[in-house]
């Protein structure tokens, strides 16, 4: 999985959001707004580029203190908002 062109995490008001720029706004039309490890989970999708539910869960264990298996289960959930909202291809 990758984040689509277009989508980026802003600072709005204080808020971490996801928003569309340029052709990722036509269609998006929304802001959706992440808590602190969900706008940390969503920078280390943008470094990683091509992303599993794995490797985001890997690098949440090494940054926070969290089981593998909440990671997984934290990181799939957040990931499947995102598909649902289409911000991933």
């Amino acid at each position: 999985m990758k984040i689509k062109n277009g989508f980026v995490l802003r600072d709005v008001c204080g808020e971490q959001v996801i928003m569309g720029e340029g052709i990722g706004a036509l269609d998006f039309g929304r802001l959706l707004c992440l808590n602190e490890t969900a706008a940390w989970l969503w920078k280390q999708a943008e470094q990683q580029g091509d992303f599993t539910v794995e490797s985001l869960a890997q690098a949440l264990c090494n940054e926070y203190d969290v089981s593998e298996e909440q990671a997984k289960a934290d990181v799939a959930a957040i990931v499947g908002e995102w598909q649902k909202v289409n911000v991933l291809e």
